[in-house]
C-alpha cells in the first residue's frame, strides 16, 4: 500500500464527494433530463408554439398556421410573388409581403420587427414635427416679427436718402416737386426685379406676415421725415425762401419708394387719411395682387408696372414669388382697366431683354386701357450679385424714342405727350 494514502482521512466528508464526484454529475444530469421531460409532458407544448404565443402577444400583422394541418397543395406563397430575400430593397419587400401575405417565414421575422420599430420611430417624428409646426404657427399668429430690423434700416436709409437729397435740391430750384413725399407703408414686395435700386436689401413675401404700424403713425411720421429733409436746405445758396417754406407743407405723396403699398393690409385707410389731409396719391404697383386693386378706393393717379410683355421675359426681369404671376398680372390690367379714375401703365425698357416686343405691349394697352403709358429705359443702380443687369442693358434715349413712336403706331388711340431725354422717358396719353 503507497504511504502515501496513509495520511488521507477517507472519513472525511469533502474528501468522499471528491472521490465519488462522477457519480454525483451522473446523478444530477440524470435529473434535469427527468425535469425536463415532464415539463414538456405537462404542458404538452414545443418551443414553436411558445414563439407563436410571443409573436402573437406583438399583434403583429401575421398567422399563425400549424404544420400538421398543413396541405402540400396549398400555396403559402403566390406564384407571381417572391419570397423574402436579402436583396437592395428589403423595406419595400417586406412591406409588399405585409401588406400581401399575412403568412410569414420565422427566418424573416428579424425584417419584420425592423419595420415595426422603424414605422414607429418615423411616426414619432412626425407627430413631433407637427407638433413644432403648429407651436410654429401659433406663434407666429400671436406675435408677427418686424419687418425692419436695425441693420436693415440702416442699408435702407442709405440707399435712400443720396439720391432723394440730390432730386430734392432740384425741386427746391425748379420745380413743384418739392412738395411732393415720397414714402410706402410696406416694405415687403412679391417681385425681385433685377433693375431694382433696393438690390434686393428689402423683404420679400407673397402675403403680409409682419407687425403692422397704424396708417396715423406712419403718415405722421412720413411728414415729420419729410420736413426734416427740407430743413437740411435752409440757407443752401440758390434755394429760394418761398420754395422752401413751400415745401415744408406735403401737397403730394408718392407710394412708391420701397416694396409693394398695396401689401399693406389698412393702405384704404391710409389713403383716407392723405385725401384728407389734402394731399393728392399716387400709387404704384407691380401687378401681382388683382384683388387688392379691385378693393383699393380711387386714388389720383394709380400707377401698374408693365416690365415685359411675355411670361418669359416677365419671369427673367421681375422673377416673381407667385408661381401664377402671369395670370396675376393679367387679371390685374383687366382689374385696371375697371377702375374708374386715372391710370398709367409704367414700362421699364431693359435692352436685350423686353424692347422687341412691341406687339405683345400693344395687346396689353387693349386689356388695361391706361389713360397714360409711362416709358423709360432701365436706371443702372450699380453692380449687385442679386442681378446681372449691367449698363449694355440700359438703351439710348434714341433707342427708347424710337420703342415709343413703334409702339403708338399699333395703338392709334394714343399719342407721344412729352419727352424728357434727362430722365431717358417719354410719356405716351390716350386721345381722349
Amino acid at each position: 500500500m503507497d504511504p502515501a494514502l496513509d495520511t488521507w482521512d477517507f472519513s472525511s466528508p469533502l474528501i468522499s464527494l471528491w472521490i465519488n464526484r462522477f457519480y454525483i454529475y451522473l446523478g444530477f444530469a440524470f435529473g434535469f433530463s427527468l425535469w425536463i421531460c415532464f415539463q414538456i409532458v405537462i404542458r404538452k407544448q414545443g418551443f414553436a408554439t411558445i414563439l407563436a404565443e410571443a409573436l402573437s402577444s406583438l399583434n403583429l400583422p401575421v398567422a399563425m398556421i400549424n404544420l400538421k394541418d398543413y396541405d402540400p397543395d396549398d400555396r403559402l406563397i403566390e406564384e407571381d410573388e417572391e419570397p423574402f430575400g436579402s436583396t437592395n430593397e428589403e423595406e419595400s419587400d417586406t412591406e409588399d409581403h405585409l401588406s400581401s401575405n399575412p403568412v410569414i417565414d420565422v427566418e424573416d421575422l428579424g425584417k419584420i420587427m425592423d419595420h415595426v420599430k422603424k414605422e414607429k420611430r418615423e411616426k414619432e417624428q412626425l407627430e413631433g414635427e407637427t407638433s413644432a409646426i403648429r407651436s410654429t404657427v401659433k406663434s407666429e399668429a400671436s406675435e408677427r416679427r418686424a419687418m425692419i430690423t436695425p441693420a436693415l434700416r440702416e442699408a435702407l436709409t442709405k440707399q435712400v436718402h443720396a439720391p432723394r437729397e440730390r432730386r430734392l435740391l432740384t425741386y427746391i430750384l425748379w420745380h413743384e416737386s418739392h412738395r411732393c413725399m415720397e414714402t410706402t407703408p410696406s416694405l415687403a414686395c412679391a417681385n425681385k426685379c433685377v433693375f431694382c435700386w433696393r438690390h434686393h436689401t428689402n423683404p420679400v413675401g407673397t402675403e403680409w406676415r409682419w407687425k403692422m404700424d397704424q396708417p396715423e403713425m406712419i403718415l405722421k411720421e412720413a411728414i415729420e421725415n419729410h420736413q426734416n429733409m427740407i430743413k437740411q436746405f435752409k440757407g443752401v445758396p440758390g434755394v429760394k425762401e418761398e420754395r422752401f417754406e413751400e415745401g415744408m407743407t406735403v401737397k403730394h405723396c408718392a407710394l412708391s419708394l420701397v416694396g409693394e403699398p398695396i401689401m399693406y393690409p389698412e393702405i384704404n385707410k391710409f389713403l383716407k387719411l392723405l385725401h384728407e389731409c389734402k394731399i393728392s396719391s399716387f400709387l404704384v404697383t407691380n401687378a401681382q395682387f388683382p384683388a387688392e386693386i379691385r378693393d383699393l378706393k380711387p386714388v389720383t393717379q394709380l400707377y401698374v408696372s408693365v416690365d415685359a410683355s411675355t411670361k418669359d421675359s416677365l419671369k427673367k426681369i421681375d422673377r416673381p414669388l407667385f408661381r401664377d404671376f402671369w395670370q396675376r398680372f393679367l387679371d390685374s390690367l383687366k382689374a385696371l382697366a375697371a377702375k374708374q379714375q386715372r391710370t398709367v401703365y409704367r414700362l421699364t425698357l431693359v435692352k436685350a431683354w423686353n424692347v422687341d416686343e412691341l406687339q405683345a405691349y400693344a395687346e396689353l394697352v387693349s386689356l388695361g386701357n391706361p389713360d397714360f403709358i409711362e416709358v423709360k429705359g432701365v436706371t443702372y443702380c450699380g453692380e449687385s450679385s442679386a442681378s446681372s443687369l449691367t449698363m449694355a442693358n440700359v438703351p439710348w434715349h434714341e433707342e427708347v424714342v424710337r420703342f415709343v413712336c413703334e409702339l403708338v403706331d399699333l395703338i392709334p388711340d394714343y399719342e407721344v405727350a412729352c419727352e424728357h431725354e434727362h430722365s431717358n422717358c417719354l410719356l405716351i396719353a390716350h386721345k381722349k
